[in-house]
Parts: C-alpha cells; sequence; structure tokens
C-alpha cells in the first residue's frame, strides 16, 4: 500500500492528542479528555478533526469503565517519518510509523569529510530504498543528525570540525526539494538525546544529560522535557571543554581538548601508537591481522580490553577519568536526574562506565550525586535514526 502526506493539526488540543499518543500508545476519548482537561464533547470533535486529517483513526473498543464504552484512538496506521543519521564513519536510514518504531533501516560505512554532495546522494539512495521497500511514496517528514553544530533555524552545519566542506551548506533545504516533505537538520547528539528520550533509559527523565562518545564528544541537554539547544545551537559541545593546559592539537585548532585525548580518533591514534610500540601485545597482535596498512579502530581496543591487556584497560580508565571530570563539573552546575553514556566508544562498556561513574560521584557535591544514575544506553545505533524521526515529529505534530 502506498501511504501519502498526512494533514497537519490544527489546534493545540489536536497537537496534544496526536503526542501522546506517539508516546503513550492508544487511549480512549475518556482518557484524553481526562488528562488534558478538556470536555468530552470537544475531545470526541477534536478526535473526528484528526481522523478527517488523516493523523488518527479508531482502534476498536476501550477497556469498560461503566456505561457506554469509550473508543481508543490510535495514530493512523498510514504515518511514516523517516530518520537519517550522518556519523563521522556511517549514514543510517530508518523509517517509522507515528509511534517512531523502527520498520526498516539500511546503513553505509561512509567517510563524512567526502563533503556534503556524495554523502547526502548516499543518504537519498538509501532512504528511497527504505521508502520502495515499504510502499510509502512521500513521508510525512525527514529528520537528520550530522556529527557538528548546526544552525537549527537555517537548516546547516556551522563551522563543524570534523566535517570539511560542509560549512554553511544548505542541508534541510536540499533534502526537502528532493524527497517533498518537510525536513529538519539538527546536531547528532541533540537527536540521540531525543531518541533515548522516547524509547531509551532517559524515558522517565525529565532533566538529563546524553554523552555521546564516539569520533566526537558531544552533550545533549534535557531540560525540564525539552532540549535546550542554547541561543546559537552549540550547547553542550563539552568535547572541546579543555581538559589538559598542553596536550594533544584537537581538529577545532586549539590543544588540550577532551576528544582531542578520548574521541574515537585520538583512542585509534593512541592504539596505533601502543601496538607499534610494543607496549600492548594485544593490540600488536590485533594490528599484525590486519596487514601492511592496518589501522587500529575503537573496536579493536574494545577487543583488547576484553583479552585484559593492561595497557588498553589503562587507556580506557584514563580515558573515562578525563570524561569523569568533564561531567562532575556539569553535574554540579546542572543537577540533572540522569546522565546516559552513549557512543560507538561507550560500547566499550562497563570498564569505562566504572570509571566515569567513580570520578563524577568523588567529583560532585554529595546533594547532586545522592540520587544520580550514570547509566550506558541500550539503543545502540537506533539512538540516532529514532531520534531524528522524533525531532521531525515534534514539528509534524506541533499546533500551528
Amino acid at each position: 500500500m502506498a501511504h501519502t502526506l498526512a494533514g497537519r493539526p490544527e489546534t493545540v488540543t489536536q497537537a496534544k492528542v496526536l503526542k501522546l499518543l506517539r508516546d503513550e500508545g492508544p487511549l480512549s476519548r475518556v482518557e484524553l479528555a481526562d488528562r488534558l482537561g478538556v470536555s468530552r464533547t470537544t475531545m470526541a470533535s477534536e478526535v473526528s478533526r484528526l481522523t478527517e486529517l488523516g493523523l488518527a483513526e479508531g482502534a476498536g473498543p476501550a477497556a469498560s469503565r461503566g456505561g457506554r464504552r469509550s473508543t481508543l484512538v490510535d495514530l493512523s496506521s498510514d504515518v511514516r517519518f523517516v530518520g537519517v543519521a550522518i556519523g563521522a564513519t556511517t549514514v543510517s536510514v530508518a523509517l517509522t510509523d507515528g509511534r517512531l518504531t523502527v520498520l526498516g533501516q539500511r546503513s553505509v560505512d561512509m567517510d563524512v569529510r567526502l563533503g556534503p554532495e556524495p554523502v547526502l546522494a548516499r543518504a537519498l539512495e538509501l532512504t528511497h530504498k527504505v521508502l520502495a521497500e515499504h510502499g510509502v511514496t512521500r513521508p510525512a517528514g525527514v529528520g537528520v543528525g550530522v556529527p557538528g553544530p548546526v544552525d537549527f533555524h537555517g537548516g546547516m552545519p556551522v563551522s563543524p570540525p570534523i566535517m570539511p566542506g560542509w560549512d554553511g551548506y544548505p542541508v534541510r533545504d536540499a533534502l526537502a526539494r528532493e524527497l517533498g516533505c518537510p525536513v529538519l537538520l539538527d546536531n547528532d547528539v541533540n537527536v540521540m538525546a531525543l531518541g533515548e528520550q522516547h524509547s531509551g533509559v532517559a524515558k522517565a527523565a525529565r532533566d538529563f544529560l546524553f554523552v555521546k562518545i564516539g569520533t566526537g564528544i558531544g552533550c545533549g541537554i534535557v531540560v525540564d522535557g525539552q532540549l535546550y539547544r542554547g541561543v546559537d545551537g552549540c550547547a553542550g559541545d563539552i568535547g572541546h571543554i579543555r581538559v589538559e593546559e598542553f596536550g594533544p592539537t584537537c581538529a577545532c585548532g586549539n590543544t588540550g581538548c577532551l576528544e582531542a585525548f578520548f574521541g574515537g580518533a585520538a583512542l585509534a591514534r593512541d592504539a596505533l601508537a601502543a601496538a607499534r610500540g610494543g607496549r600492548s601485545p594485544a593490540l600488536a597482535s590485533l594490528l599484525a591481522e590486519k596487514g601492511e596498512n592496518g589501522e587500529l579502530t575503537g573496536a579493536d581496543v574494545a577487543a583488547a580490553v576484553a583479552m585484559g591487556d593492561p595497557y588498553t584497560v589503562q587507556m580506557i580508565r584514563d580515558g573515562g577519568h578525563r570524561v569523569g571530570w568533564v561531567l562532575a563539573s556539569l553535574v554540579s552546575f546542572f543537577n540533572p536526574g540522569l546522565i546516559v553514556i552513549g557512543g560507538r566508544v561507550a560500547r566499550l562498556g562497563h570498564p569505562l562506565l566504572a570509571e566515569i561513574r567513580g570520578v563524577v560521584y568523588r567529583r560532585s557535591l554529595p546533594l547532586a550525586t545522592g540520587n544520580l544514575p550514570v547509566v550506558l544506553s541500550e539503543m545502540g545505533d537506533d539512538a540516532g535514526v529514532v531520534g531524528a524521526a522524533a525531532l521531525i515529529s515534534d514539528a509534524i505534530f506541533a499546533a500551528p
């Protein structure tokens, strides 16, 4: 079946109904009226209008509460969103239903440094494939995350350190023109925070930090349930907080940044040096398997840690210590209810988490850490694509 673009809500109540159905599943008209504090008559007419707009549909009778049985209301089964996660080394595209359940997904390895034209061409190719596989002619909207600072209102990256050639490129408008539907662009960490908030461990948290440790290091900030972007869209750029006066040169041009010590590229650099310098037998053997011009990755470091290699274990502890040091300052400043650690480097898992936790709990105010969980994301690669779909659904399901 070919799905077409649905309408948009026309009132604040309709917008609230759509977001409740998206986040909580089918609800009866009575429950919706009670939750939103409107009369049942008002709710009946709002739901009827949403049905006419192609955004909602009946989902059978609700459980009896005495008297006439209310009808369950659900999002239209025709609503489709696309989430595009452009990382430093991969492009992933997912098709979701209105409730942001992933229906189909495709990923390819792709270096973001190749520039906007080839990377976006590949993202469009994947999008068209996923849409065709599910008989969708045009989605309700597309959300996109990229690994650098974004002018959210302009829909373009701004001086992104690890994305040469992307500065000021009109990503949002270029994709909207190609796909014929609304598109929104944001920083990948913000998008991942939205994914965690919708279907990850942060579902019940109102105030939390999502820390992504991948090629770059960044932090999504959610305050009272809303993503906080800052005045220019670069809030949470913690990878460029200086942790040592003198240190390796960072992609941003400064020295001693957190990212220059412990981002994915830094980890690969240090692993290669350790393998060649004979400091890590495990990394040396992994490098030997890759041939003459082989490179090591975060996954190789994780493998060496799993082998109990003392040098790599110490590398992870040093990196975790620096991340924890930065987070401890943020905890004292922001007092979040939860910290979620995600991204590819975070797959180093519990040795990394234990070090970050230890430093945060030791260095922050006891009042701020008394009941502060610091946990690993359980969403893997889905946080980015689900969050991108959440980003656009928030806009589509918003009152005019």
